[in-house]
């Protein structure tokens, strides 16, 4: 296990439950188009890779199949199985595993989701490459995630946030990136939907467990912050502010 997972198995583990009540991650216009997406064609066998508390899994079940939550926090697992329980989803089970090595034969789904999960792994184009490889031809891949503007100081002040909050973040991929990143591993990719994330700063932090000296550190980035910066985050004065998201899709 490289450090960097095992700083997202420890960090996550820590507060599953709140990802579990996280109002952003069990709701979303990004997650209604997802829906959206799955039942205008739907499939028999789906994965969501990186599940977190498996707000995204529970969603499309009723469109799919079956679909298996797929997380490498077991504590996050378990945060899906009371969900689902509590939903009363019958076709969705879970499976521990890493994205970058799936425990999956080749061709093994029709669909593959994921949402706000693709910003923590280490190698993303290893963790693409898996996700095509257990697609079945024709088979899509929906990923939703916070993405970096092309602008290089908005991207250094947005991966500086996010490194702050939360040690086990990795990078939020530029759409380029992520076009180049489908291309490599023999996906087409479109664009499907983008959004500003309205963020409250105090539930943003608490949700993570961010320590208070990288709360103030992240206070003070805020304030310092250029005007256009302080524009394209949609910085309040009470530390609200938005980030940029991308939902894309790619067909193999």
């Amino acid at each position: 296990m490289t450090d960097i997972k095992q700083s997202v198995q420890n960090q996550f583990g820590r507060v599953a439950e709140n990802y579990r009540t996280s109002a952003v991650h069990a709701a979303g216009e990004d997650l209604q188009r997802i829906v959206q997406l799955v039942a205008a064609q739907p499939a028999q066998r789906a994965l969501d890779a990186g599940c977190g508390a498996g707000h995204t899994a529970a969603a499309i079940a009723p469109h799919v199949g079956t679909v298996i939550a797929l997380d490498f926090t077991p504590t996050m697992l378990e945060q899906v199985e009371q969900l689902a329980a509590e939903r009363g989803l019958t076709n969705l089970t879970t499976r521990h595993g890493d994205v970058e090595n799936l425990p999956f034969a080749d061709a093994s789904f029709d669909l593959v989701v994921s949402r706000y999960s693709a910003h923590h792994w280490p190698h993303p184009a290893v963790a693409v490459s898996e996700i095509a490889r257990v697609l079945q031809p024709g088979g899509r891949f929906i990923l939703s995630d916070i993405t970096a503007p092309e602008d290089p100081a908005q991207d250094t002040f947005l991966q500086a946030l996010e490194l702050l909050r939360d040690p086990s973040h990795v990078r939020d991929h530029s759409v380029s990136q992520w076009r180049a990143i489908f291309a490599g591993a023999g996906l087409t990719c479109e664009v499907a939907f983008t959004w500003m994330l309205g963020l409250e700063f105090e539930a943003w932090v608490t949700r993570i467990g961010t320590p208070a000296q990288n709360i103030a550190m992240l206070k003070s980035l805020y304030d310092g912050a250029a005007g256009e910066i302080r524009e394209a985050f949609r910085i309040r004065p009470d530390y609200h502010f938005s980030i940029p998201g991308t939902l894309l899709v790619g067909v193999k």
